[in-house]
């Protein structure tokens, strides 16, 4: 059976902070708590480990669609 350090988003993956319901990239880990920076971009949020899973399909698609989305309104 797999740990949920090893299906934990590794770095640069999206994931979702379930304990926030936000979703964001992996940025990296630091003193046990795992750094997840919004998807748009901005400040970066401490995560407990155990919170931080990988988005459904649904989510990931929701996400991506949103940044694809916000670049296009600002002319990119």
């Amino acid at each position: 059976m797999a740990s949920k350090q090893q299906t934990r988003p590794g770095i640069g993956e999206l994931a979702k902070d379930s304990a926030r319901g936000r979703i964001g990239v992996v940025m990296g880990e630091v003193g046990g708590r795992v750094q997840i920076r919004p998807v748009g971009g901005g400040t970066e949020w401490d995560a407990m480990p155990d919170n931080v899973v990988a988005l459904s399909a649904r989510e990931e698609l929701s996400a991506r669609l949103a940044v694809k989305n916000g670049n296009s309104r600002g002319g990119l």
